[in-house]
């Protein structure tokens, strides 16, 4: 089936259900556009069924294909800015903190 057939002909998804998934999502969805969507969800959702079928007996379940493994280092003390160095160059400051712009309402 190609991304521009209609859904309607035994597809596995049908135009309704793009429909109805563009309604819960909240989006506005066109008659020609659920027309393509359709088409194209229902190639996505065959070729995804295709990839299950692959006879996979003999490989064993993973979560990666390639095996990964996290490196750890101990945290080091690095000499840093002081106080004074690290204010310097912002454009405001108060109390000793970056100073930043209100974000929320003063009702907050």
């Amino acid at each position: 089936m190609s991304a521009d057939s209609p859904a309607g002909s035994g597809g596995v998804i049908s135009r309704d259900e793009v429909a109805h998934l563009a309604r819960l999502s909240r989006l506005a969805v066109t008659d020609d556009e659920l027309d393509v969507f359709a088409g194209q969800l229902d190639v996505i959702l065959s070729s995804v069924a295709r990839v299950g079928e692959v006879a996979a007996d003999d490989i064993p379940p993973m979560s990666h294909a390639v095996p990964l493994q996290n490196v750890f280092r101990p945290d080091e003390r690095r000499p840093s800015l002081d106080q004074e160095q690290a204010l310097s160059g912002a454009p405001a400051a108060e109390e000793g903190r970056f100073r930043v712009p209100r974000i929320l309402g003063e009702e907050q």
